[in-house]
């Protein structure tokens, strides 16, 4: 059994959300250049091909990764991230990374609130608060009435609830399904799902940007690397925390690269946002 190691946790994550970063970076260029569906399939066949290396240098290989008694929860799961990593980076390329990490920043409270009719857990009166807070905070962001809103903020704001409903059915998988299996199932019915229909998509690149995707690639699959690692050495809570510095690598990879700029507005709403997300992991925690 791995020892514990916390701070070497906390240093893997902070590493995971700066590549997972980059790869934002990565993936807002290609889209903008590309069919989005195109860009994410390729993303995909790396991936699978990532979580099949995995699946097979584990204890029962591939077939034991595979062995589900849910496949239709473990199929429904591969999808849905696949849709939300479509929807995510179509936000990337009509409002930048900085907007649309601030709004997706919400997702963990999205999971808190959902986790009760779900999961049927109890989510306390200082969570709810919380929960509403973070709510205001997005209102913040988005600025309706002010005659600057714009329906396009809504895309990352779907991508939220995409991802808090993935994470919830992750943990709903897990009551029955080890964590080799859910990723296995991740990465396999995403790359088959995005193949249908990103295929009918295809569009020629420059070798340049063939370069560019093979880093995104290589990003996705480092990240997601680094990301097992982080949970095999420390607790969860421990690190859960700084996954939110992707919001902070991810927008000033934006104002350095792409040129964006941040509005008061997005910072003082992202700041409710990210606030009340560490509320909801601290009480988590205590309850726990």
């Amino acid at each position: 059994m791995t020892e514990t190691n916390n701070r070497l946790g906390i240093w893997l994550m902070v590493a995971t959300t700066f590549v997972f970063a980059m790869q934002d970076g990565l993936s807002q260029h290609l889209a903008s250049e590309y069919n989005v569906l195109m860009v994410v399939m390729i993303r995909y066949w790396f991936f699978a091909a990532f979580v099949m290396f995995v699946a097979s240098r584990r204890a029962g290989g591939l077939r034991a990764a595979a062995a589900t008694t849910q496949p239709l929860l473990q199929g429904f799961r591969g999808l849905l991230l696949a849709a939300e990593i479509c929807v995510m980076v179509l936000g990337f390329t009509y409002l930048g990374l900085v907007e649309s990490h601030a709004i997706f920043a919400c997702y963990p409270l999205l999971i808190a609130a959902l986790s009760g009719p779900i999961l049927g857990e109890q989510v306390g009166w200082r969570r709810w608060a919380a929960i509403g807070v973070g709510f205001i905070g997005i209102l913040i962001i988005l600025q309706p009435g002010f005659g600057v809103f714009s329906p396009l903020a809504i895309i990352p704001a779907v991508s939220a609830l995409m991802f808090a409903l993935y994470g919830l059915l992750t943990r709903y998988a897990a009551r029955k399904d080890s964590a080799a299996t859910s990723f296995f199932w991740t990465g396999t019915v995403g790359a088959v799902f995005m193949t249908l229909i990103g295929i009918w998509f295809w569009e020629p690149m420059t070798s340049t940007d063939w370069a560019m995707m093979a880093l995104l690639c290589v990003t996705g699959a480092t990240g997601h690397y680094l990301l097992i690692k982080c949970y095999d050495v420390a607790e969860a809570s421990a690190v859960q925390p700084f996954a939110y510095l992707q919001l902070p690598f991810a927008a000033s990879l934006g104002i350095m690269v792409f040129g964006e700029a941040i509005r008061p507005n997005v910072v003082f709403g992202a700041s409710l946002i990210v606030g009340a997300g560490l509320f909801t992991l601290w009480r988590q925690r205590q309850k726990g």
